[in-house]
């Protein structure tokens, strides 16, 4: 039988020692590569026959191919036949959904990952899609909108302060911008996502930049 080969990304060496582990004892997969970022990623898929990649969704910010969904979606467009599944931290519901749709055959939660990879590999191998034992995905249409109905809640100086963040700036430069201390925006800003009911910045950014909001 031929083994499917392999590129693990993550720019933590314990977790891509620890994912090479758990791949190579199943002799249906062979690892072929490793990246600690997504250049390295595409580099390698440029260069090698590679049927599965088992990435990160967070990855270092200075690549121009980005991480999460625009990495996925770069990924999905330019190798079409490629089986990506996804390891992450994230348990927002959209962000779930929005990978699915964008055709990953699995997200993996970092904190199940020793349970779930094998799974997810077998899954792989009978041309299955996988289904992570964290939050189920829901629909990205209400979830949308229920996220458009949050938006509307948020002060203008939340909104405005979202919008700076959204566009690249630090919480420092937009103290520095209003002329007003960095525990206050930072303050604001924390008020605004709780209102989201979002837990990290990559989760307010993704949802922000698959939407089109403050473009």
């Amino acid at each position: 039988m031929k083994k499917l080969n392999v590129v693990i990304a993550d720019d933590h060496p314990i977790v891509l020692f620890g994912v090479r582990e758990l791949v190579e004892r199943d002799e249906r997969f062979h690892v072929v590569g490793e990246a600690v970022c997504s250049n390295q990623l595409i580099n390698l898929l440029e260069s090698l026959s590679v049927d599965l990649i088992i990435t990160d969704f967070n990855m270092p910010a200075d690549s121009p191919y980005g991480d999460g969904l625009k990495l996925v979606e770069y990924l999905k467009r330019n190798f079409p036949t490629l089986k990506i599944l996804v390891l992450t931290m994230i348990s927002n519901p959209l962000i779930l959904t929005l990978l699915h749709e964008l055709g990953v055959v699995g997200v993996i939660q970092k904190s199940q990952m020793h349970n779930e990879i094998q799974v997810a590999l077998k899954a792989v191998a009978q041309g299955n899609p996988f289904r992570s034992l964290g939050p189920e995905p829901t629909s990205v249409l209400e979830s949308a909108v229920s996220m458009d109905d949050r938006f509307a809640k948020l002060s203008s100086k939340e909104h405005e302060i979202l919008r700076l963040f959204v566009s690249g700036q630090s919480v420092s430069d937009i103290a520095r911008g209003q002329n007003r201390s960095i525990k206050t925006i930072s303050a604001q800003k924390t008020s605004a996502m709780r209102k989201l009911e979002v837990n990290s910045d990559q989760d307010l950014l993704a949802y922000c930049f698959e939407r089109n909001i403050f473009n």
